[in-house]
């Protein structure tokens, strides 16, 4: 039987009993209400009939008037109609005969006390009657509670000692195959691989058993292979790694070497070929470059070597080996691993290099001979709106503005590349002077002021009330400054508000630009500061080129500070950078 199946009867059988003890009380519940309305409802009544009745007696004289007549009859008709018990209809019809003799009275005072007295009679013999049926319904009401407290205590305990007997012994169909199942596992991970599992039911536990045993046989095959095969495939991997162009390394925990290809023993200018196996204490003797990588904790590593005469750049990865511990005892099943050593790729990335080296100074040179026509073309913009070379209409206006534009963001654009190609060829020169920081915020707001006035911005500036001079090149730093609220104002609406902020912290100077646009996205917040990256936008604004940020970060980065930025989606984006206080 399928565990699924056992599962579905397990719980079918919990809702049997449940439903038919729900169901037996629900039985003698009702059977009790039954009792309890038939007492509350019909003698009662009678019992209000008859004292209604008997108050008109007391409360008039005979023979009884219209007012009370009327009354009396309309209590004892609603008698009449209420006649349930049994011996209750004898004396009601009585009742309405000696009711004729209430109304006429007789001749004197003796046959009227007479009548009233048979009247009161009649009266208690209906009341009588009653109190008895309500006596009788309430032993018999008693009797049946008793009799169902009996029945629903006998039920309940019978479904606790079964609901009882199956939480105890359901859960050992799952639970004992799964313990078999934890101790097999157990016993493999102790390399025992000669145990195995049987289950007597015909279920997805014998399943399991069965690719249990198939994997214990295949392990156990597994651990006794013939030692050529495993020093064949050891000799496979040796041969492809002494293959391979890049420089590959292997030390154990022990600063043993474990393999060195052909390319690293040129690399590092190691002649010795049986270097397997000798610890690099003795090898890193004379040897810088072997010293430098095998000391260095980064993961990745740029260095530069000099081989045959030329200079050579390599990228130094590094990864530790992580085996499993074997040897290590465990209490529970569990995965436990150490670590056997570090691997070591020097791979060559001089063409790289070269190349992007290549690429910079033609940006260089391209973004320097840019300059010269886009100079020109903004002076005969100039002369254009002059109007002593002529009046132009609407039309030529609003060209001539686009191309201002255009031609003032091609200028930026090669004056952003040009300031990086002196950042990726190291060219990068400083000012260091000490200085306000309060200087350098109103020289980069003094830039950008006309901008902000035309977009109807408002310039707000939050400052400390003590602010230390600051020890940087103004020129670049008021750059980085220039570009935080250049792109505030892109991305901020008409008529609202930009926040500046110095304030000192922790002997640093830290400089903000709060704008309130739409955000960024926390997916693009990380590389905001990469080269050529651009935030995705809705064409409404326009893109810069891409470095911006990323030579701000060069230029705030030179000077020891650090720049990052803080922004959610609706509450717009704060840019800040922070310099050593002097």
């Amino acid at each position: 039987m399928k565990v699924k199946t056992k599962l579905r009867l397990g719980f079918g059988f919990l809702f049997v009993v449940v439903l038919a003890f729900g169901a037996t009380a629900l039985f003698y519940l009702r059977d009790i209400s039954e009792s309890s309305k038939g007492i509350l409802k019909d003698n009662y009544k009678s019992l209000g009939f008859v004292r209604q009745m008997r108050n008109t007696l007391d409360e008039n004289s005979l023979p009884l008037g219209v007012v009370a007549a009327k009354k009396f009859n309309t209590y004892l008709q609603s008698q009449e109609h209420n006649l349930t018990e049994p011996g209750e209809k004898k004396p009601t019809q009585q009742l309405r005969a000696t009711f004729l003799a209430l109304q006429t009275g007789s001749e004197n005072i003796a046959g009227q006390q007479a009548v009233e007295k048979e009247a009161r009679h009649l009266l208690s013999e209906i009341e009588r009657i009653n109190m008895q049926a309500i006596v009788r319904k309430d032993d018999s009401a008693r009797s049946k509670v008793d009799n169902a407290t009996f029945i629903l205590g006998l039920v309940g305990s019978f479904s606790f000692m079964v609901l009882f007997s199956f939480s105890v012994n359901f859960p050992g169909f799952i639970a004992n195959p799964l313990k078999a199942l934890v101790e097999g596992i157990r016993e493999i991970g102790q390399k025992n691989y000669d145990k195995r599992l049987y289950f007597e039911e015909n279920d997805e536990f014998a399943d399991v058993a069965n690719a249990f045993n198939s994997m214990a046989a295949k392990l156990n095959d597994w651990e006794n292979s013939n030692l050529a095969t495993v020093i064949s495939e050891k000799r496979r991997i040796e041969t492809i790694i002494e293959q391979m162009q890049d420089a590959i390394i292997g030390v154990n925990e022990k600063r043993e070497v474990l393999f060195m290809n052909d390319a690293a023993r040129k690399t590092l200018n190691i002649s010795d070929d049986k270097v397997v196996g000798k610890n690099t204490d003795a090898l890193i003797k004379g040897n810088d470059l072997f010293r430098s990588i095998i000391g260095d904790e980064a993961t990745v590593k740029q260095l530069k070597v000099v081989l045959d005469g030329r200079e050579a750049y390599f990228q130094l990865q590094s990864s530790s080996i992580v085996v499993p511990n074997v040897n290590e005892p465990a209490d529970v099943l569990q995965l436990a691993s150490r670590s056997a050593g570090k691997v070591y790729i020097l791979k060559n990335i001089t063409e790289f290099k070269e190349r992007d080296e290549a690429k910079t100074n033609f940006i260089a040179t391209i973004s320097h001979e840019l300059k010269t026509p886009i100079a020109s073309i903004k002076m005969s913009l100039k002369l254009l709106n002059d109007d002593r070379v002529g009046a132009m209409n609407t039309e030529q206006h609003q060209l001539i503005a686009h191309i201002k534009d255009d031609s003032d963001r091609l200028l930026k654009i090669t004056s952003e590349l040009l300031e990086l190609s002196q950042v990726e060829t190291g060219n990068i020169q400083l000012n260091f002077v000490r200085v306000n920081p309060m200087k350098i915020v109103d020289y980069a707001i003094t830039s950008i002021k006309f901008q902000a006035e035309q977009k109807k911005v408002t310039l707000e500036i939050v400052q400390d009330n003590t602010l230390p001079e600051v020890h940087v090149d103004i020129e670049k730093t008021a750059w980085v400054l220039v570009n935080f609220l250049s792109n505030a104002l892109r991305y901020s609406a008409e008529k609202s508000k930009i926040v500046i902020q110095v304030a000192a912290k922790n002997n640093k100077v830290e400089v903000s630009v709060r704008d309130f646009g739409k955000g960024i996205d926390e997916a693009y917040q990380k590389r905001l500061f990469d080269r050529y990256f651009q935030v995705p936008t809705d064409g409404q604004n326009k893109s810069g080129s891409g470095l911006g940020l990323a030579i701000s970060k060069d230029f705030i980065n030179a000077q020891g500070g650090t720049i990052g930025v803080e922004s959610e989606i609706g509450e717009g984006s704060r840019f800040y950078f922070s310099l050593p206080g002097s």
